[in-house]
């Protein structure tokens, strides 16, 4: 799993549309107190995309079906990455996803879902 971002950030690198977003892959699974990986950045050191992505990411992951579980409920996924607000996500970016109501989420998935 860890090195799905060097991977991501390698193959983004190659295709020139994608290049400026290499970063983004690389950086998304660094954590805001600088534990996470592959660079073990914090804070602002981890570009602003790659935070935004960070929460994106892990809202993703909680509210779809996994093979290991099944989809979690916006509200639940919302608590968990407030929870991980200043340790996992950038506290500011954190409360202003708090600020998006639960229907705009809604309405999004319903909108991915059809696409599919």
């Amino acid at each position: 799993m860890r090195p799905h971002t060097i991977l991501g950030e390698q193959i983004m690198g190659r295709i020139d549309f994608l290049r400026p977003a290499a970063q983004i892959v690389r950086h998304h699974h660094e954590w805001f107190d600088g534990s996470g990986h592959p660079d073990g950045l914090s804070g602002e050191r981890i570009p602003l995309g790659a935070r935004l992505f960070a929460i994106i990411d892990a809202l993703d992951a909680f509210t779809t079906n996994r093979p290991y579980r099944a989809a979690q409920s916006f509200e639940l996924a919302q608590r968990e990455i407030v929870r991980c607000a200043g340790t996992h996500f950038d506290p500011q970016l954190t409360e202003r996803f708090q600020q998006i109501p639960a229907v705009t989420w809604s309405k999004l998935r319903r909108q991915i879902e059809e696409q599919h």
